[in-house]
């Protein structure tokens, strides 16, 4: 009986993903666009990453410890860039999107517009919907993130970040839009590195944040679909013309 039931759950949870990816294409499929569905992330405990504990100490004056095998750091090793994970991996920019795929199994999509669609969105924050999007010969990071910036009143943050140099992503614009209902809300800038950090993108408010009763406003039975797009940078156009 107990074999029964947890087969039946499973079975059910594949058919509520299935017709939340089916709905997701029916409403997407005549601008031609990608579908990603993409399940949560939850922590119970938020781990802050490395790199935003040391952005936090030197903003206190207090230099992070350094331990013996630390002593000689590169300056071009990257922390994990994944959020919610207290994951103590670091390595080249190169190696980045291999360790996201292998260690975190966070999925890709290549094209130049894709549809985030981020289920349950009443989880409790923090929480976060990952994604990696391939496009234009460059890997980007889509993060939406609830979080209560204030207690008791938590917000959705979604961002993208190039896994690239602050330097390449001058080069791209990303759009991230939201139309449902007969309402229609975009977000356009510049992506961030991965260099610079997910919180602190956050925590300075540099993306499309969405108080809870909006973004109720654009979800469909507790799922959020963001349409994405990216395009390269018109300076970086017009420089190259002249």
């Amino acid at each position: 009986m107990l074999f029964f039931t947890q087969c039946f759950g499973a079975v059910l949870d594949l058919i509520h993903l299935r017709f939340q990816h089916y709905k997701a294409k029916r409403v997407f499929s005549a601008a031609g666009q990608l579908v990603c569905v993409v399940n949560p992330t939850h922590s119970l405990k938020y781990a802050p990453t490395r790199c935003a504990a040391a952005q936090t100490s030197v903003e206190q004056g207090v230099l992070p410890p350094c331990h013996h095998h630390e002593a000689v750091h590169d300056p071009q090793l990257v922390p994990c860039t994944c959020p919610l994970f207290s994951c103590p991996w670091e390595g080249h920019l190169e190696v980045v999107v291999s360790h996201l795929r292998q260690t975190h199994r966070i999925n890709i999509l290549q094209g130049a517009e894709i549809v985030f669609l981020a289920t349950d969105m009443h989880l409790p924050a923090p929480t976060d919907w990952i994604i990696m999007h391939s496009c234009l010969g460059h890997q980007f990071l889509l993060v939406l993130r609830k979080q209560e910036k204030y207690e008791g009143h938590p917000q959705f943050f979604a961002t993208m970040m190039l896994i690239g140099t602050p330097t390449q992503a001058d080069n791209f614009t990303y759009r991230l839009e939201l139309n449902r209902n007969q309402r229609r809300l975009k977000w356009e800038a510049t992506p961030r590195s991965v260099l610079e950090c997910v919180d602190s993108v956050i925590s300075d408010g540099d993306c499309l944040v969405l108080n809870t009763s909006l973004a109720q406003l654009f979800s469909d039975n507790g799922s959020l679909a963001i349409g994405i797009a990216i395009s390269t940078s018109k300076v970086h156009n017009a420089e190259a013309e002249m």
